[in-house]
C-alpha cells in the first residue's frame, strides 16, 4: 500500500505533495530528521489529507496529478475550507 499525502504549514501558507509506503516515518523525516530540502524550510508540517493506493505506480500518477495546476487548485480549495481562510 502506498499513500499520497498533502502537507500544509499554516504559518508559512505552504503545501507539499508526496507519496510513501510509510507515512509515520516520512513525517518524521519532513519534520525532524531531514537536514536540507524544501520541507526543512517550512517546518512543522501538518497532514492536510491522504489517499491510499494499491501500487506505487498508481500513487506516482496521483502525485503528478496533484502537482499539476488543476491539482494544486484543488488542494488550495481544501486548505481554504479546512482552515476557514
Amino acid at each position: 500500500m502506498f499513500k499520497v499525502y498533502v502537507l500544509y504549514n499554516p504559518n508559512h501558507h505552504k503545501i507539499y505533495i508526496g507519496y510513501t509506503s510509510d507515512l509515520p516515518n516520512r513525517m518524521e523525516s519532513h519534520n525532524i530528521y531531514s537536514k536540507k530540502g524544501y520541507t526543512v524550510k517550512y517546518r512543522p508540517w501538518e497532514i492536510l489529507f491522504t489517499e491510499v493506493y494499491d501500487s506505487k505506480k498508481e500513487a506516482i500518477i496521483r502525485e503528478k496529478q496533484l502537482n499539476s495546476a488543476k491539482g494544486r487548485e484543488y488542494i488550495w480549495e481544501v486548505v481554504y475550507e479546512k482552515y476557514k481562510l
